[in-house]
């Protein structure tokens, strides 16, 4: 039997009107490796920006704080060592209004008191090692915890956890002091509207994730409470009413009929 020469097949040009079959994507450790990379600097990217942009509004609680009466090295202590900008608006926006401290103490940490719930979730995920976790633990905030836990591994949350705390611990504290010192030169912080940037901000990071319906009618509970409660109750006290909105939205809730309908979906979704 004649062995005939193999030869190689040509490439079969396309035809008028179709599209040349796309190239397949690079296999092996350097396609993983440019994915992990590519991975990171996201990460590091979105890390930096949340962290920059809510710094910024230390300025904001610089200016108020000094404006209410506070001196500069204890308006920097604060930052420092509380280093939670909603529960230090809160203690000193109850303070400039007036209000009785433990009642402007009981407040902050009452919004502090939301960041045990992201340490317990962050522990499981992070798994940072017993002598950094006491460290760690300062810095766990709304925004270190949402950067986190939108990362999908635990290496790129711990970096996203990282860089996030660190610039956002070094801008908050920088625009703190530059805001204190600068507050005689500004006058009062609400003609310039800057008492509002730091609700603005949390509102901002918390829209995102009211989303079933529960949690929405929580939150409209919740703001509807702090209003009614504002004129009536001495500053510092709606926040606290306000926290009867989730136990409101519950009770109300269990009582209500099951529809015709979520009654036959559940009923098709029971396993037989």
């Amino acid at each position: 039997m004649e062995n005939k020469p193999q030869t190689r097949a040509e490439p079969v040009p396309p035809r008028a009107g179709e599209h040349p079959p796309a190239a397949a994507p690079p296999d092996g450790p350097g396609a993983a490796d440019g994915a992990a990379d590519n991975g990171t600097a996201r990460t590091v990217r979105d890390a930096l920006g949340v962290g920059v942009a809510v710094g910024l509004s230390g300025f904001a609680f610089g200016v108020t704080a000094a404006s209410g009466g506070l001196s500069v090295p204890q308006t920097c202590v604060l930052s420092l060592f509380v280093f939670t900008g909603a529960s230090q608006f809160a203690l000193v926006g109850s303070l400039v209004s007036g209000g009785n401290p433990v009642t402007a103490a009981a407040g902050a940490i009452f919004l502090g008191g939301r960041n045990c719930f992201y340490g317990l979730r962050l522990s499981t995920l992070l798994r940072l090692p017993r002598w950094l976790r006491p460290l760690a633990a300062h810095w766990v905030i709304d925004e270190t915890a949402v950067v986190a836990l939108a990362q999908p591994d635990r290496r790129l949350a711990r970096i996203g956890f990282a860089v996030t705390g660190l610039t956002l611990f070094v801008c908050w504290n920088a625009t703190t002091l530059l805001g204190a010192l600068g507050a005689g030169a500004l006058g009062d912080p609400r003609a310039w509207g800057l008492d509002a940037a730091g609700p603005a901000v949390f509102l901002a990071l918390l829209a995102p994730m009211l989303r079933a319906p529960a949690e929405r009618a929580t939150a409209a509970v919740a703001v509807g409470l702090a209003v009614v409660c504002l004129p009536l109750l001495p500053a510092g006290a709606p926040v606290l009413a306000a926290a009867l909105a989730a136990p409101l939205v519950l009770l109300v809730g269990s009582r209500l009929p099951v529809r015709d309908g979520d009654t036959s979906r559940h009923a098709e979704e029971r396993p037989s």
